[in-house]
């Protein structure tokens, strides 16, 4: 009998010493609530989904100067639904008391700092870019090497799609170490520029009245926005940058083609000669 109950004791005491040694969430764990935690993440992902391609339908359809906006919903969106799953979630487990809020807070602080330094880095860079707005869903961005325009701005970072129509997926920390240009910023359209050269003796007020005419006459052009031709002297000839807008961004290369081809049949047509230092070298080159 003395036997038994030292035996009893000896397991009371270890479960009191067990329970001691759980920390308070663990406490609360159940498998209903990791049922209801997983089923609430779960609508959070289904939800975003559809409003994400609920977005992309709608400012699809809506007039041209209505869409910039209908995209940039999407971002803060999907920020707001995360953060609200995340709160519920972690209130499910964790009693959310002041004292445990800082130290939950610094626990995190602490982790992501040492084992996701980069990703914790692209996450607070998101959140700066949605306030500071260096790109938006639907600009036309160059960052470091690469052009494009925002098709998805994610939580960590964005994809650009080229001209090339390839997807080049760029982290939001970007943006404290590599210059962002932005064409359109927001706005539906962006300027272009194109560039042509010709000889040094051309007739610079007839190839400028031949720019702006085609830039006038072009069914993309913005014609609301300033048309401007800049003349640069170089050594291989006169430039001539022809800079205008068009109607939609996305329009940007369908544009520029539009305008090389007309502009070039227009310089055949009066005969307007190019440049010749290519041909020159050449001959030297055979001397």
């Amino acid at each position: 009998m003395l036997y038994g109950r030292k035996l009893d004791f000896c397991l009371a005491s270890m479960q009191g010493e067990t329970s001691d040694a759980i920390p308070d969430f663990l406490k609360d764990f159940s498998w209903k609530k990791l049922l209801i935690a997983t089923m609430a993440l779960t609508v959070a992902y289904v939800f975003l989904f559809l409003a994400r391609s609920a977005s992309n339908w709608f400012s699809e359809r809506v007039p041209l100067r209505f869409r910039p906006a209908a995209k940039q919903s999407v971002p803060f969106l999907q920020a707001m639904v995360l953060g609200a799953a995340s709160v519920y979630v972690l209130s499910l487990f964790i009693k959310l008391s002041p004292d445990k809020v800082i130290a939950l807070t610094g626990t995190v602080a602490v982790a992501l700092g040492f084992a996701f330094k980069d990703y914790a880095s692209s996450l607070i860079a998101g959140v700066v870019a949605l306030f500071e707005t260096p790109y938006r869903l639907g600009d036309r961005v160059e960052i470091g090497d690469d052009y494009g325009e925002v098709v998805h701005y994610g939580l960590r970072g964005i994809r650009l799609q080229t001209a090339d129509d390839n997807i080049i997926f760029i982290p939001h920390n970007k943006i404290w170490t590599e210059p962002i240009s932005n064409a359109n910023n927001g706005d539906l359209e962006a300027q272009v520029t194109t560039d042509f050269y010709l000889a040094h003796g051309v007739d610079t007020e007839l190839v400028i009245k031949i720019l702006l005419r085609a830039a006038y006459t072009s069914k993309y052009t913005q014609l609301t926005l300033p048309v401007l031709v800049v003349i640069e002297e170089e050594l291989r000839g006169t430039k001539f940058k022809l800079k205008a807008y068009p109607m939609d961004a996305r329009d940007e290369l369908i544009y520029k083609t539009d305008l090389t081809r007309r502009v070039k049949k227009a310089f055949a047509m009066q005969k307007l000669p190019y440049p010749k230092i290519r041909l020159r070298q050449q001959d030297e080159d055979d001397d």
